[in-house]
């Protein structure tokens, strides 16, 4: 193993080499879940160079942990306690190497940091429309690799709708050039989006060619309270006719989060006051237009009377300015870092049919009350799309250890029901090793197959990030 490690200090240079406490902190997830050993972190330059450390590593026999921001919630990046993995980062490879603006894309390796991404973009008059909390610290790598949605999918998709080209290292290290940008080729198997959403078990992602989209006009941000979520779905259905396809943002997020979010970082208030501060349920609104301030304000302002008027909606604010509009999404990108601060929880990324979302909702809630009496629901998620965050975390005289040493238990419990109507298990974090050994439980005989044959024919070695997604093939 020694010789590897000179091996790949010749390929990338010696300080690209990370052991010991060097390599420390690339070797634990950012929920502190998951804690790994290394043989070493390599940090490459190039796609070259990722390629060279591939073909090392492949003739050595040894697995590689691909790792972009390590902002991931699966434990997707983090390598196992043998010690005998090299994790591969991609963080040098930080570059927009081009942008096509006749073409509206733009070409970026797969370390470039998500809002980099977006300021580029903005700069040249356009959008690249991918908006996570995490952007300023994921990367696009870890995005294509879980296929990552965010706030915005309802209107522009995730990242499979918003690239059109790869270049990816195999495992064997040899170099797919597919960085086309193309909006329609039809030549063969379409190996990009077989490549988005792998984790890193098929291949390594180094560069991608991505879809840009004008810059809306004028925007315009609400914040929603709501007394149940079904209201919340005829909100969003109002919202649908309403706005067409100008409608960027559903947020739904239950009252209790909010609450959190006011009792961890006391500089965020919720707007509302009397019996609107404590309604169950809220939903941020966001309506992007092309047209003019003045006909997106009009929109909004018709179709949030007629769902006050209805009753679906109890109260609203309506964003005065920039600076508003961004203090209301600051609420809702700062559940998850309240959460955080409260604690370990126990994650769901759940996608569920719009039509049974609040029957999914009631009855599981229910179910988990019985099964462990005192629980927190924190429950937040991208409404517009139907994907949910369904977390749990300790309640009342919960301690934290009690609530993971039940994380199975609870897992378990929550997906079936997932299953039961229809649902996904992983919306948009990923599989990992969180949700690995649930997924002989969810998916059928014929489609865990298919994926094991693709395993098997791209990564016949098995070196490509093992124990991710797939439990380990047999050799």
């Amino acid at each position: 193993m020694s010789n590897l490690v000179d091996v790949l200090r010749a390929v990338v240079g010696e300080q690209q080499v990370l052991t010991g406490t060097d390599a420390a902190p690339c070797l634990t997830d950012w929920r502190e879940r998951y804690s790994g050993r290394a043989l070493a972190v390599v940090r490459p330059g190039s796609t070259d160079e990722v390629a060279a450390v591939v073909r090392a590593c492949a003739q050595a026999g040894v697995s590689i942990v691909p790792q972009g921001g390590n902002t991931g919630l699966c434990g997707g990046a983090t390598p196992d306690d043998s010690g005998r993995a090299v994790v591969l980062s991609l963080q040098r490879l930080n570059r927009v190497r081009s942008m096509d603006l006749d073409n509206d894309t733009m070409e970026v390796e797969a370390g470039c940091v998500l809002q980099t991404v977006q300021e580029v973009a903005f700069d040249a008059g356009r959008l690249f429309a991918l908006s996570l909390g995490s952007e300023g610290s994921c990367t696009i790598g870890g995005n294509l690799a879980t296929n990552a949605g965010g706030t915005q999918v309802l209107r522009y998709g995730t990242m499979r709708e918003l690239t059109l080209g790869l270049e990816v290292v195999t495992a064997q290290g040899d170099i797919w050039h597919g960085l086309r940008a193309l909006r329609k080729d039809n030549t063969g198997y379409d190996l990009r989006d077989l490549f988005i959403g792998s984790e890193g078990t098929l291949g390594i992602i180094t560069t991608a060619t991505l879809k840009l989209h004008p810059l809306p006009v004028a925007r315009c941000t609400a914040l929603l309270a709501l007394s149940s979520i079904e209201n919340a779905i005829a909100m969003l259905t109002l919202a649908r006719h309403g706005f067409g396809p100008s409608l960027t943002g559903f947020e739904l997020m239950a009252g209790n989060c909010l609450e959190d979010v006011a009792h961890c970082f006391p500089q965020q208030r919720l707007p509302f006051e009397g019996a609107s501060a404590a309604l169950p349920w809220y939903a941020l609104l966001e309506l992007s237009d092309t047209e003019s301030e003045a006909h997106a304000r009009e929109r909004f302002e018709s179709v949030l009377a007629e769902a006050i008027e209805s009753g679906c909606v109890k109260d609203a604010v309506i964003a005065g300015s920039m600076a508003q509009s961004k203090a209301l999404w600051h609420l809702r990108e700062s559940i998850p870092l309240a959460e955080k601060a409260s604690g370990k929880s126990i994650k769901h990324d759940v996608s569920i049919p719009m039509s049974r979302m609040a029957l999914f909702v009631r009855d599981t809630n229910r179910a988990l009350q019985e099964a462990f009496p005192g629980i927190r629901h924190v429950i937040f998620g991208h409404l517009g799309d139907g994907n949910l965050h369904y977390n749990v975390a300790r309640g009342g005289d919960w301690t934290e250890a009690d609530l993971l040493a039940r994380q199975d238990a609870v897992f378990t419990l929550v997906h079936d029901r997932v299953h039961a109507v229809d649902g996904s298990i992983s919306a948009e974090h990923g599989v990992g090793q969180l949700k690995r050994d649930a997924l002989v439980r969810y998916k059928g005989a014929v489609e865990l197959a298919l994926m094991r044959s693709l395993k098997q024919a791209l990564d016949p070695q098995g070196i490509m990030n093992p124990g991710k997604v797939l439990a380990a093939l047999a050799h």
